[in-house]
This record gives structure tokens, C-alpha cells and sequence, in this order.
């Protein structure tokens, strides 16, 4: 299958100061969250794989094509929501939608039709012939939306979907983007510097920092593979419960109360633990297996275990 995303030893440059740092990799999920510090290259790494910036040296690809020699091809098959609004406030909010399927290739009354169902889609149906500098900022990001998607592209970058949504509206956005995903059609790489945002609509997540790749996962396996550390609420937990468990070889931590935190070897199984709890008079009252979040894969790429970036 090809890649969604390849990068070759991709370097960027603003006059003498190195913005991405020899690049390489290749990543292939359905939706890619892009994550990082102020600073760390996520826009610019969109704005070069879109063709807006020139690569100093190496290349990149976008769904197979090279983005130095064929970026007609690669604007044709991707829509950008950007960050910042690049609206004319006096056009009404269908006829620009209308004019971005015109240049993304195609023809007028084709384009006319899917701006009308973009919008609808969007939820801004009523308001498609009210001129934009009308809209509320839940609008305007509604309209970004709808003019990213409205030439059917096959990948689509957003750069901060939610940015200064309120609660309901930044729902609504985050319930748009999850149902694009789940459609299946679409490629999403989604650029936030908030985690839940990524949390909630990705299944892949690539970090950068200072420039560099700092860790590129799969949400689900690096959460499963940590399955083995498990927290248990206990009731008459006791030391000789402590020293059994030891002697299972589990890695044991006493926590606050009777809670226990523990690693389960290879080859020790959950029912050993309850086996064991009931030899000893003790309850198990409650038992979770600790799942990374984002925010733990996040600080771990940062490089510092203690949260401080």
C-alpha cells in the first residue's frame, strides 16, 4: 500500500536558520495527528508537503507523489483547513467555497453543487449566502472545513481545527472530523497543540520537536502494550499479600490507602493475583490495567519524565 506520507532526508530552511532537521519516514494511518511545542515544525512540515515551502534539500511524497515535481497532482488530491482565516470578508460564504473546487479542478457547475453540500454538510446551510465577515468564529472554522473538503480530496490536512472554539462548537468540529474518518475515504493528518483533540480523532500520532521526528506510534498498540502494569484497590491488603505477590515475581508499589500498584511477569496470569488474594483474606475491590494517555507518550517524546518541557 503506499504511504500516506514519505520523507527523504527533508530539510527546511528560513535564510540561515534550520526549521526541519533531514526528515525520513514513512507513515501510512488513516487519521495522523501531529503534535509538538511551539515552534517544533508542524505547520511548517504542512505548509512544505503542500508545496508552499521550498525544501532546502531532500524530498517528500504524498500519496506517492514527489512534492518537488509534482505538485499540481499533490493540490489536486489534498484539502488544507488552515490555521489562520484567509477569508474575503464580502464574498458570501458559498461562492468562495465554489471558487477553492474551482481550483482544485473542477468544473463550475460541479463545483457550485458540492459547495452547496459542503455547506449543508457542515451545518451551515442557512447561511451560505451571507458574506463571511457576518460569521461568528465557530462559522468561519465551519467554512474552512467545508472549503477543504469540498473537491472529495483524498488526504486532508487541518492545522488547528478547534482553535478558539467554544465548548459546544469545538464538539461539533471534533464530531465532524470523527465522522470523515469513520467514512473511510479520506487520509486526515490533523495538526493541534491540543492533545485531547488528537486523543479523540486519531489513531496514529507523530511528534516533533526542535525540528526532528521525536516518536511516531500507533495510539492503540502503545497503549495495549503496557497491559501488564496493573493497579489494584485492595481491602485487607497486608504485608504477607505484598511478599506473595513478590514472590510471583511482581514488580510491587504501595500506594495511598490499600492501593497497590504492580508489573506482571511473563507467564503470571490475572487469576493468580485473585488465587493468591484469597489465600491470604484479602479483597480485591477493584482492578485496572494502566493505559498510557497521550499526554505519557507525549511527555516521553519530550524527552523528560517528569513532565517538565
Amino acid at each position: 500500500m503506499t504511504p500516506v506520507i514519505e520523507l527523504e532526508n527533508l530539510e527546511v530552511r528560513f535564510g540561515k536558520r534550520v526549521i526541519l532537521k533531514r526528515l525520513s519516514g514513512r507513515f501510512s494511518g488513516r487519521a495522523i495527528g501531529l503534535l509538538g511545542p511551539n515552534g517544533a515544525g508542524k505547520s511548517t512540515l504542512i505548509n512544505t508537503l503542500l508545496g508552499f515551502h521550498k525544501p532546502a534539500s531532500g524530498t517528500a511524497r504524498v500519496l506517492g507523489h514527489d512534492i518537488r515535481k509534482q505538485t499540481r497532482a499533490v493540490r489536486s488530491l489534498t484539502g488544507y483547513m488552515p490555521e489562520n482565516d484567509s477569508f474575503i470578508a464580502t464574498m458570501s460564504g458559498v461562492r468562495l467555497v465554489r471558487l477553492m473546487a474551482e481550483l482544485a479542478g473542477l468544473p463550475k457547475q460541479q463545483a457550485l453543487e458540492q459547495a452547496h453540500e459542503a455547506f449543508v454538510y457542515v451545518g451551515l446551510g442557512e447561511a451560505r449566502y451571507r458574506n463571511l465577515g457576518t460569521y461568528s468564529l465557530g462559522m468561519k472554522q465551519m467554512a474552512k472545513l467545508a472549503q477543504a473538503i469540498v473537491h472529495g480530496p483524498k488526504l486532508l490536512f487541518l492545522d488547528e481545527p478547534t482553535n478558539g472554539l467554544d465548548p459546544s462548537a469545538r464538539q461539533r468540529m471534533i464530531r465532524l472530523i470523527q465522522e470523515i474518518r469513520d467514512q473511510g475515504d479520506i487520509h486526515m493528518i490533523l495538526s493541534s497543540h491540543l492533545l485531547r483533540d488528537v486523543e479523540e480523532t486519531c489513531d496514529q500520532v507523530l511528534i516533533l520537536k526542535d525540528g526532528q521526528i521525536a516518536a511516531y506510534c500507533d495510539l492503540e498498540d502503545e497503549r495495549r502494550s503496557n497491559r501488564s502494569f496493573l493497579e489494584l484497590e485492595t481491602r485487607g491488603a497486608n504485608g504477607t499479600f505484598t511478599s506473595g505477590l513478590e514472590q510471583l515475581g511482581c514488580e510491587v508499589a504501595v500506594g495511598v490507602g490499600e492501593r497497590l500498584k504492580l508489573v506482571l511477569p511473563e507467564g503470571v496470569e490475572v487469576r493468580q493475583l485473585y488465587e493468591l488474594a484469597a489465600a491470604r483474606n484479602v479483597q480485591i475491590r477493584r482492578l485496572q490495567h494502566k493505559r498510557d494517555s497521550l499526554e505519557d507518550i507525549f511527555l516521553k517524546a519530550m524527552g523528560d519524565a517528569n513532565g517538565r518541557l
